[in-house]
C-alpha cells in the first residue's frame, strides 16, 4: 500500500461511536494496524473488555482494543478517521491537531454536506477524504456495537487525488467492501436521498422505524417526493442520478427489516440530531441555485420543530 505519502500503520478513530468503533475494529481485526479509539462514555469497558461487535458477518472481540481519553495520549497517526457526530464539528479543531504530522491524511465519515470543506478549512496542510458508510449499525451496551446488515464503505479524495488509494487498500484488506469514488460530490447527494426522508421521517411520523414508513402508502408516496426533488437538486448542480435509484433505494430499505435511523436514535436519547448537515446545508445550497426543494422544506421544518418541542 506504498503511495506518495507512505504507507498507513497508525490510526486515529475520532468519535467512537457505532460508525468509528465498528470501522476501526474491523480495520485493527483485519489489517494488523495499529487502531487508537478516542472515546468518553464507553472508555472503560472498552479498557476492561475490549470491543465485542455482534455482526451479521460472524461476531469478535477486540482485545486488548487501544482506548484513550484525550488525542495527546494518540499522538499523531498516519489517519485520522472522524466518525464524529457532526454536531460536535466544533471540538474537531481542539481534537484533531495532536494526531496530525506531516502527510497525515483525514477521512470524515460523517453524514450531509459540508463536513469535508470544514476539515479542509480548519487542516489545509492535510489531505482531506471524504467517506459515505451504507451500513446498518447500532451502538449496544457499554463496549458492544451491533452490526445489523451491509457495511460498504465508498469513498474519495476532496483535496489530493494521490491520498485515498493507500485509504481504500487499508479498507478493502480488512476485508470491507470499499469503494473508490471517481467523484465525491455525486456520492454525498446519492446517500442524501436516504438519509433525507428516512432519518427525518421516522422523526416526524412519532418516532418510528423504516418498516412503520415503509408500512404506510402516504408515507411511502412522501418518501418518493423527498427523493425525487433530491434528485432534482443533485442534477442542479450537475450531479445526474438515475430516477430508479430512488425504488432501488426503497426495496434495499424494505429489506432492512424494522431499522431505527442514527437520528432517531440520538432524537430518542435526547441528543443532538444532525439537522444542519442533513437537511438545512442541501436546502440552502439548493436556494442558493435558484431551486425550490419544498417538501424538504416542509420537513425541515417539521424537523426543527420537533427538536426546539423537545428541548423546551
Amino acid at each position: 500500500m506504498q503511495n506518495e505519502m507512505g504507507e498507513i500503520k497508525t490510526i486515529a478513530i475520532v468519535g467512537s461511536g457505532a460508525v468509528g468503533a465498528y470501522y476501526g475494529a474491523r480495520l485493527a481485526a483485519g489489517t494488523g494496524a495499529t487502531v487508537s479509539f478516542l472515546m468518553r462514555r464507553d472508555l472503560e469497558a472498552v479498557r476492561e473488555s475490549g470491543l465485542l461487535i455482534k455482526s451479521v458477518d460472524g461476531d469478535f472481540t477486540l482485545k486488548p482494543a487501544l482506548a484513550f481519553a484525550t488525542p495527546e495520549e494518540i499522538g499523531p497517526v498516519d489517519l485520522v478517521i472522524v466518525a464524529l457526530k457532526t454536531t460536535s464539528n466544533e471540538a474537531l479543531p481542539e481534537l484533531i491537531p495532536p494526531l496530525l504530522k506531516k502527510g497525515t491524511r483525514i477521512l470524515t465519515l460523517q453524514n450531509g454536506l459540508g463536513n469535508e470543506e470544514f476539515l479542509h478549512a480548519n487542516f489545509p496542510d492535510h489531505p482531506v477524504l471524504g467517506g459515505l458508510c451504507f451500513v446498518c449499525i447500532n451502538r449496544g451496551e457499554p463496549g458492544v456495537i451491533h452490526h445489523l446488515a451491509h457495511g460498504r464503505v465508498e469513498m474519495g479524495e476532496f483535496t489530493d487525488r494521490d491520498s485515498v488509494g493507500a485509504a481504500h487498500e487499508l479498507f478493502s484488506r480488512a476485508g470491507l467492501d470499499a469503494r473508490l469514488l471517481p467523484n465525491l460530490g455525486l456520492a454525498r447527494w446519492r446517500k442524501l436521498i436516504w438519509n433525507i426522508p428516512f432519518n427525518g421521517l421516522s422523526i416526524t411520523e412519532g418516532c418510528i422505524d423504516t418498516e412503520k414508513i415503509l408500512a404506510s402508502p402516504e408515507r411511502v408516496d412522501r418518501v418518493r417526493t423527498l427523493m425525487h426533488e433530491v434528485i432534482a437538486a443533485a442534477a442542479a448542480f450537475g450531479y445526474e442520478i438515475d430516477p430508479a435509484f430512488a425504488e432501488s433505494n426503497i426495496k434495499g430499505t424494505a429489506e432492512m427489516g424494522a431499522y431505527r435511523p442514527s437520528s432517531l436514535i440520538d432524537f430518542e436519547a435526547d441528543q443532538s440530531v444532525e439537522v444542519e448537515p442533513i437537511w438545512g446545508e442541501p436546502l440552502r445550497r439548493a436556494r442558493h441555485q435558484g431551486l425550490a426543494m419544498p417538501e424538504p422544506a416542509r420537513l425541515y421544518e417539521q424537523i426543527c420543530t420537533a427538536v426546539e418541542t423537545r428541548s423546551s
